[in-house]
């Protein structure tokens, strides 16, 4: 399924919270609130807002606290990004200039910490402190997560344990946070709550090893070859670091060297064909495949409804993405 039909049980929903997120964002100094317009501008896909209107009406009802969350968890995810586009020197986002490319890094870091400080204030102003407790963990986990990688890529040392903490503290932490949060909302119920977190964090990892595979199957483009983006990057990521781990020695040494040269684009297809031949792909697949049914595992107490259906519905989809 498409992504819009698996949102279509809080289509209206969305459509509320983009007008609440709008709002948190607002700044009564005027060159701030210009650049907080660009960046809603800036509309991505909404997977984590949605994640946490879904598994709101999946345990109970979708009420203001939950819109709140929602707003929380896009106002982090978009500090972030603002963030990490510095980090990487990124001149687009989305299909934009970055914030950094516009307007330079010391605004750009300047406004990633403005955005942390509304979605603080916005729990805090309303009460809802163990939304804070929540995201807290969640920054934690992703900022050590960002700077062990980077460390682990400038040493070209990592392996498969590494690698899953990395992506686990980095990006499964907040699809974790959305889900968790989406289920305090409606429900007292802490056994949903843990249910609904553990959810989020098993698909938060297949989004992330899909992610890295499509580097080597190919991402659906107009040339629909694989790109090699984590290669040029010198990440190791687990198709490479499963079969780093299977091939002699000397054929090991010959692709990280590659890797450690910024794999220029003629020896990428080299790297995705050793890829292919030491099991990476295959490994990876089945990985992905592991998490994705602890995922679903973790949704069998909910009652049957439209919003537990697409969140079934988004565990395939993240499993199928090809871009």
């Amino acid at each position: 399924m498409k992504l819009p039909e698996i949102l279509e049980p809080i289509k209206q929903e969305l459509n509320t919270f983009d007008d609440q997120f709008r709002d948190a964002m607002r700044s009564k100094v005027a060159f701030v609130d210009m650049v907080a317009r660009y960046i809603v501008k800036q509309k991505g896909k909404r997977i984590r807002p949605a994640l946490v209107l879904l598994s709101a009406k999946a345990c109970g009802e979708i009420n203001a606290s939950t819109y709140r969350g929602a707003s929380l968890v896009e106002i982090l995810h978009t500090a972030t990004l603002i963030h990490d586009d510095v980090v990487d020197e990124a001149d687009t986002r989305r299909g934009f200039p970055s914030i950094n490319a516009v307007w330079k890094n010391k605004i750009a870091v300047l406004m990633g910490d403005y955005l942390l400080a509304k979605g603080l204030l916005l729990s805090l102003d309303n009460n809802d402190f163990q939304f804070l407790k929540i995201t807290s963990d969640a920054v934690r986990r992703m900022s050590e997560a960002e700077i062990l990688q980077i460390k682990k890529s400038r040493d070209l040392d990592i392996d498969e344990e590494t690698y899953l903490k990395i992506i686990s503290d980095k990006t499964a932490s907040l699809f974790a946070t959305c889900c968790e949060i989406g289920a305090t909302s409606a429900i007292s119920d802490e056994q949903f709550h843990r249910r609904m977190k553990i959810f989020g964090e098993n698909l938060g990892m297949v989004f992330q090893i899909r992610d890295d595979l499509l580097d080597y199957i190919g991402r659906k483009s107009i040339t629909g070859k694989p790109t090699g983006l984590d290669v040029k990057e010198k990440k190791l990521t687990l198709p490479l670091i499963h079969s780093l781990s299977k091939a002699p020695r000397n054929r090991s040494k010959e692709i990280l060297h590659i890797v450690k040269d910024g794999g220029k684009k003629k020896d990428l297809q080299q790297v995705v064909d050793f890829a292919h031949e030491f099991g990476g792909i295959e490994y990876t697949v089945k990985k992905a495949e592991e998490y994705s049914a602890i995922a679903l595992d973790a949704l069998e107490p909910l009652a049957p409804s439209t919003a537990k259906d697409s969140l079934v519905q988004f565990v395939e989809f993240v499993m199928e993405r090809s871009k």
